[in-house]
C-alpha cells in the first residue's frame, strides 16, 4: 500500500548530511538470465564508481518497499516488477570509504535489501545514464574471481556456488 505522503528526492545537500550521518537503506537486484548469467553495470558514479555492480537503488523516505521495489526495477531494468517477483536473498551491509558527492571524511553505510530476479534478456531495457556507462551477463563463478567486479557484488555469489 502506497503511504500519500510525497517521497521527493532530498536536495543533494541534505542527502550528504544523511549519508555522513546515518545508513542508508537500499534494494539490490541480483537478476539472472535463462542462461544462468549475472546481470552487471558498470558504476559511473560513487560509491563503488569504476567497478561492475549488480543493479539497484536507494529506498526513499516514506516510500513502502513494495514501491520502491516497483519504481527501481522500473528505473535500473526497464520492467517495473512487483516485489513478490524477487526472491529474497537476505539483509547485506555495505561500508565505503567514498560517497556520491565525493566529499573527504566521511563514507556511506548502506543496509541492503537482496532479491534474485530470473528473467528472460528480452525482457529487459537497460538505460544508459546517471548510474551505468554499459552492462554485461557474466556467469557467477566468474564474477566470484573478477576483481573488475565490486567485492560487494561479488559477496552474493559466495555461499551460492
Amino acid at each position: 500500500m502506497s503511504n500519500p505522503t510525497s517521497q521527493q528526492p532530498l536536495a543533494f545537500s541534505d542527502f550528504m548530511h544523511v549519508v555522513q550521518n546515518a545508513p542508508l537503506v537500499s534494494i539490490d537486484l541480483i537478476i539472472e538470465n535463462q542462461a544462468g548469467e549475472i546481470l552487471l553495470g558498470f558504476r559511473r558514479n560513487e560509491p563503488a564508481g569504476g567497478f561492475w555492480f549488480v543493479p539497484g537503488g536507494r529506498v526513499l523516505k516514506n516510500e513502502c518497499l513494495d514501491d520502491a521495489f516497483r519504481r527501481l526495477t522500473q528505473a535500473e531494468i526497464g520492467i517495473a516488477l512487483p516485489r513478490s517477483a524477487g526472491e529474497w536473498l537476505g539483509v547485506y551491509e555495505h561500508f565505503y570509504d567514498t560517497n556520491a558527492g565525493r566529499l573527504d571524511g566521511f563514507g556511506t553505510h548502506y543496509v541492503v535489501l537482496a532479491y534474485r530476479l530470473r528473467l528472460n534478456d528480452d525482457q529487459l531495457q537497460l538505460p544508459l545514464g546517471e548510474q551505468h556507462d554499459q552492462y554485461r551477463w557474466q556467469q557467477p563463478a566468474d564474477v566470484l574471481t573478477d576483481a573488475s567486479v565490486h567485492y560487494h557484488s561479488r559477496a552474493y555469489f559466495e555461499s551460492n556456488t
